[in-house]
């Protein structure tokens, strides 16, 4: 079994790590990492690349284990979060619940990706949030949709709960299309809990997939 210490890690680290070790045929793993969010992209690529996983919480240490080809038990939920609620969000976030499963893509999706990183769609703020809020709301029309959305910096902005833009979010993940959260940027904004749409993610598999769309659209 490989042993990885990915604690103080975060972002796109463990997960360009993980890869390395998976690329040279590494069948089973046990990762320790102390962020949830990162915990989070983990779980959510080894389990992409046909590894059973289980997750243990000892009191901010998290422990990994995945065994290529294999079903283990399910991992139980993130322990509670340290007392202080001023840093609670900004060092040891919730992990998000996974989204509804999407339809399967049609063929006219993926010959492009979106990545957004602002709330608004040029320099004038109150023109530019509208112009995003149709945009977006156009997207889901479009015969052709991206294979996804990408949203980094500001841009996460567009899928907290009470945006006027997470329901057109929504609409593209029923129709098979990725909406991908940058997790430092949330961490950053500290808003974790209150996304509404997409599944938290890293730069590392943002630029993974948005190279699978072939054009990148950048707003």
């Amino acid at each position: 079994m490989k042993m990885i210490n990915a604690k103080g890690n975060v972002c796109s680290d463990p997960v360009a790590r993980i890869k390395a070790e998976t690329d040279r045929g590494e069948m089973e793993l046990e990762v320790l990492l102390d962020n949830p969010v990162s915990a989070s992209n983990v779980m959510r690529f080894l389990e992409s690349n046909g590894f059973g996983v289980q997750l243990k919480d000892d009191e901010g240490t998290i422990t990994i284990s995945a065994r290529k080809g294999e079903e283990l038990p399910k991992a139980a939920a993130f322990k509670t979060q340290p007392a202080d609620p001023a840093n609670e969000a900004q060092t040891h976030p919730k992990p998000q619940a996974a989204p509804p499963s999407p339809e399967p893509l049609s063929e006219s999706s993926g010959t492009f990706s979106v990545l957004i990183t602002s709330p608004a769609l040029g320099r004038d703020l109150e023109l530019g949030e509208a112009l995003m809020k149709s945009f977006l709301a156009a997207l889901p029309q479009m015969e052709r949709l991206p294979l996804a959305v990408a949203l980094v910096n500001e841009g996460v902005k567009l899928a907290l709960y009470d945006s006027s833009s997470c329901d057109h979010l929504k609409s593209l993940e029923k129709k098979g299309v990725a909406i991908l959260i940058c997790g430092t940027s949330v961490n950053y904004f500290n808003i974790m809990d209150q996304i509404g749409a997409g599944s938290i993610s890293n730069i590392f598999e943002i630029t993974e997939t948005l190279n699978k769309g072939g054009r990148i659209m950048t707003l």
